[in-house]
């Protein structure tokens, strides 16, 4: 591998396995293109410590899990799209923190909860979080906090 590379995009490479927690350490990283794969397992929190990542497409993929609260910490993020796997639980709101993020989509997974409505998400169509049987819709806010069953 070289050192000055900045870039990986494997998508559509018939690859299979899990995301590994040493993904973290490629600090350089800008881009983490796995699309179109099967990769199973869950996102290792520790892609949260790529803080030069611009893209992260993990679309159409077998992955479970959460999506961890410290992708919050990618603040050179810009597009974030993990549509088309098998992911559950709530949006994070970390992620709301990231005032680089102009795409985000997580249609067509399990999430539960409301969709964040501050920050980068007051631009993101509603329809990037489609298809999650289980989420409430917009957040509500200035409200009372009220339980999802999330």
């Amino acid at each position: 591998m070289q050192k000055n590379r900045h870039s990986r995009d494997l998508g559509n490479s018939n690859l299979s396995g899990s995301l590994v927690p040493e993904l973290g350490h490629l600090e350089h990283l800008q881009y983490l293109e796995l699309y179109k794969n099967s990769i199973q397992g869950t996102i290792p929190a520790e892609l949260g410590n790529l803080k030069s990542l611009i893209s992260l497409d993990l679309y159409n993929n077998n992955i479970t899990g959460t999506i961890p609260k410290e992708l919050g910490k990618m603040k050179s993020l810009v597009f974030l799209r993990l549509n088309d796997n098998r992911l559950t639980g709530p949006v994070p709101r970390e992620l709301t923190k990231i005032s680089s993020l102009k795409v985000i989509d997580v249609s067509n997974n399990d999430l539960c909860g409301t969709i964040p409505t501050s920050g980068p998400f007051e631009h993101i169509p509603l329809s990037n979080f489609d298809n999650n049987p289980r989420m409430e819709g917009p957040e509500l806010q200035g409200l009372a906090t009220y339980d999802t069953n999330c």
